[in-house]
């Protein structure tokens, strides 16, 4: 695949454009670690979801779909490899970095990015985004496990393992950044009528998703 990227000056153009609130992102990342300074950024996988507004519907677009494998110079440890399944001869096969992290970028375009503990991911993305493209990408950034703690205030859930099974969600390949992803799709639309009940456009859901902090969360 040839992939033109632009020069570090080009990258922070899209800060100036309007959020796509009918597109959103769902992703998740594999990674050599749980460091966010250290570790490195193995894979991303994404799903687009549409919003329609008017009808407060959600839906997943599988057809709208990124997967990628970033070149690693080593591989990560045998340890590492067996949670996520990406061995060393793909690490090693990958992507060139900066190619897989604009091609992520011209993905996702101006739409939300959304993740589980989306912290984790928006720092890994974020960090090896500076080194190779100059610039963290300009989406906002949305947890939804902030969106099912303030939904599903009841429910004693922190781990995406708890929500899953809490709403009897399965998924094939736990671990695995296309199959958590999709997991993570199924949660939200668990949790959308909750959510379209009090919002109608994305600030209201960036303004719900931070009534977690005022939440009592216990273990």
């Amino acid at each position: 695949m040839n992939i033109y990227w632009p020069s570090r000056w080009q990258l922070p153009w899209r800060e100036r454009l309007a959020v796509n609130e009918d597109r959103w992102i769902m992703l998740d990342v594999e990674t050599s670690g749980l460091d966010t300074r250290r570790d490195s950024l193995l894979a991303i996988a994404a799903i687009g979801m549409q919003v329609n507004w008017s009808r407060k519907t959600l839906s997943i677009a599988l057809a709208d779909s990124f997967e990628v494998v970033l070149q690693q110079d080593a591989a990560s440890s045998k340890g590492n490899i067996l949670i996520h399944g990406i061995g060393a001869q793909a690490q090693r096969a990958g992507m060139a970095p900066a190619q897989a992290l604009h091609a992520f970028s011209q993905f996702a375009g101006n739409s939300p990015l959304l993740a589980f503990h989306a912290a984790f991911d928006q720092a890994m993305i974020g960090r090896h985004a500076r080194q190779h493209l100059g610039a963290a990408l300009p989406n906002p950034w949305l947890d939804i496990d902030h969106l099912c703690a303030v939904t599903f205030e009841s429910v004693r859930a922190r781990a995406l393992d708890d929500w899953m099974h809490h709403f009897g969600i399965e998924c094939a390949v736990r671990h695995q950044a296309a199959a958590d992803t999709l997991a993570e799709c199924e949660l939200l639309q668990r949790i959308w009528p909750k959510v379209a009940a009090q919002c109608s456009q994305w600030r209201d859901v960036q303004r719900l998703a931070a009534q977690h902090r005022w939440l009592a969360r216990s273990d």
